[in-house]
């Protein structure tokens, strides 16, 4: 084999190597087991990064730190009759609605007609940078969101924040 070809294949083994090495690092993390009835909720509005900071909704982190660069998973309940206006979150999240109804849409303003009903085993995506809306009626619901830190939540209009008024 010459120099040139020794090379590569050498440079191949050592990127493969690390490769394996990165996912083998990925996967490891405390093992964890929760059944619906072992989730400890926090009671009063949530403060997590990359909730929506809406008075009334309960959040638990899971899994990592949503602050933090990494993989987390949180699980967030809403109350009946929430609304959260426009916003974005910096990271790419996919969420998972686990009970109740929840409806979401995509939009710079608050606009009910725009939002699609999501019952429980329904997901959706919130890609990066993307103004999203949501709102609970009468039932409330629970959400799981995993995403890859940090992250963070922008209103498009400061007003409306909830972090700002209260």
């Amino acid at each position: 084999m010459n120099t040139f070809k020794r090379s590569i294949a050498v440079g191949f083994l050592a990127l493969v190597a690390v490769l394996v090495g990165t996912v083998q690092l990925v996967g490891q993390g405390t093992q964890k087991r929760i059944t619906p009835d072992e989730v400890q909720w926090p009671s009063g509005r949530s403060s997590l990064e990359g909730t929506s900071f809406a008075t009334g909704i309960e959040s638990v982190i899971l899994h990592g730190d949503p602050s933090r660069p990494g993989l987390y998973t949180m699980l967030l309940r809403v109350p009946p009759n929430t609304r959260i206006d426009a916003h974005s979150h910096r990271d790419d999240r996919v969420a998972t609605v686990v009970s109740g109804t929840w409806y979401f849409g995509y939009g710079e303003e608050f606009d009910e007609s725009l939002l699609k009903e999501l019952p429980a085993g329904s997901i959706y995506t919130e890609p990066p940078g993307a103004n999203h809306v949501a709102m609970t009626r009468d039932e409330g619901a629970v959400l799981q969101v995993t995403g890859f830190g940090p992250t963070g939540t922008t209103y498009v209009d400061p007003s409306l924040d909830p972090s700002r008024r209260e």
